[in-house]
């Protein structure tokens, strides 16, 4: 007698707070907020403890590009050509919610606009946020950050500007091409293209790599690195060598470190990872391609893996770094092992293209580094947190909140954010 079929993973819980296609997810470092923007300029922050929202509002009047929490702000950017910085809101106590509704309905405080960006946004590439290291007893309004975007006028270079100043660091990295800004001659432009996505990172340089992470090295000792994605299909790494300086203009400073041209179609998504290790990219081929960031070796650095399923639109990499998801234009999640490529299932629920996926972040619990188990620390913790965890009827278990932090979250042009409760994957 033949067993039956196995039924098709199911979403764990479905947000419907949307009415336009989702463009754009991220979720908060403590997995405790999710955020979601969307084609028509609204942002909607749900909480991951009551799945209700926490607020909405409509930040940009165009399709959002991306959207990230740094400490208490929150970071939107849009194709309306504008980045904000804003304040974030705390939730609502459960007594003070509405019930039900979307939205749109709700009663719920704003954020606060704190500042405002003039940004390119002809290239569809969403910003790269660097938060640079502070000092123990900082306050969030000292905190600084370093933020990459395509440059004001030549979509196939980059800038990077300081924050909160708003002062640009350094202009038109990697601008190869002709720099008079009304040519529009294809024959004189940049082979590369436009920049499609972009991260900006630090590394320790060469006389400090007895340090045992860039947290620990402060800012003027550390080396910027840029990795840029183009339209062309190509990869480019470069890094800020001058160390005689902490500026520069028309990218002079920059090196290149490798230059890769493995995709046949544009750059529609990169990723890093969170070590800032290994890099992924897809394009509308069915190809997905790994970078090594530690390797100068342009041959070994680069690893093509070939997969049956063209057009993807969206890429997440967990925090360890061991599970990608790849959201395709057939609404398909597919996760693989990100450094085998080996397919690890399939997760079907959108009905048209998937077009944003986010991992949930890793529980970071210093106890357990120093040498208390997990079931130990939330034992010791119970007395401690008796009294809130009364008060809030929202307060989870470790154990919910140890599967939460085992979350993928993908939204699609159908408008809906769907959530997933993933397996550990700890084999690969």
């Amino acid at each position: 007698m033949m067993a039956a079929p196995l039924a098709p993973a199911a979403p764990t819980h479905l947000l419907r707070t949307h009415s336009s296609p989702i463009h754009a997810l991220s979720i908060s470092p403590d997995n405790e907020r999710l955020y979601s923007g969307d084609a028509s300029g609204l942002v909607v922050v749900t909480s991951t403890r009551s799945l209700r929202p926490i607020t909405s509002w409509n930040p940009h009047t165009d399709a959002l590009l991306g959207i990230e929490e740094w400490r208490e702000r929150i970071i939107t950017h849009a194709r309306d050509n504008k980045l904000h910085v804003w304040t974030r809101v705390e939730e609502l106590p459960p007594s003070a919610r509405l019930g039900g509704g979307s939205a749109a309905q709700m009663s719920t405080p704003r954020p606060k606009l704190r500042y405002s960006m003039d940004v390119n946004a002809l290239n569809y590439c969403r910003f790269s946020l660097l938060p640079l290291p502070a000092a123990a007893d900082e306050d969030d309004a000292q905190a600084e950050a370093l933020i990459a975007l395509p440059n004001l006028v030549d979509s196939t270079s980059a800038d990077i500007w300081a924050l909160p100043s708003r002062e640009r660091v350094h202009a038109a990295v990697g601008q190869t091409g002709v720099k008079m800004p009304f040519n529009v001659d294809p024959m004189e432009r940049s082979k590369t293209g436009i920049i499609m996505s972009l991260h900006l990172y630090a590394v320790p340089r060469e006389r400090d790599a007895v340090l045992s992470s860039s947290s620990s090295v402060s800012a003027g000792t550390r080396e910027l690195r840029l990795l840029c994605g183009y339209e062309s299909g190509g990869v480019t790494l470069r890094r800020f060598a001058r160390t005689d300086r902490v500026t520069s203009l028309e990218g002079a400073g920059w090196e290149v470190i490798w230059d890769a041209k493995l995709h046949a179609e544009s750059i529609m998504a990169m990723r890093v990872s969170r070590k800032n290790d290994f890099a992924l990219s897809v394009s509308a081929d069915h190809i997905v391609v790994r970078y090594d960031l530690a390797d100068p070796n342009v041959a070994a650095a680069c690893v093509t893996h070939r997969t049956k399923h063209p057009g993807n639109a969206a890429l997440a990499i967990r925090d360890d770094g061991r599970v990608c998801a790849v959201a395709g234009w057939d609404g398909s999640v597919r996760l693989y092992a990100a450094r085998t490529m080996k397919h690890l299932g399939t997760l079907k629920y959108h009905k048209s293209a998937c077009q944003a996926v986010e991992f949930a972040h890793a529980l970071r619990v210093e106890k357990v580094e120093a040498g208390i188990r997990g079931s130990d620390f939330k034992a010791g913790a119970a007395d401690e947190e008796q009294e809130e965890d009364e008060e809030s009827e929202d307060e989870m278990s470790w154990e919910e909140k140890e599967e939460r932090a085992r979350w993928l979250v993908a939204g699609g042009k159908d408008s809906r954010v769907s959530i997933w409760s993933l397996i550990s994957f700890e084999k690969e």
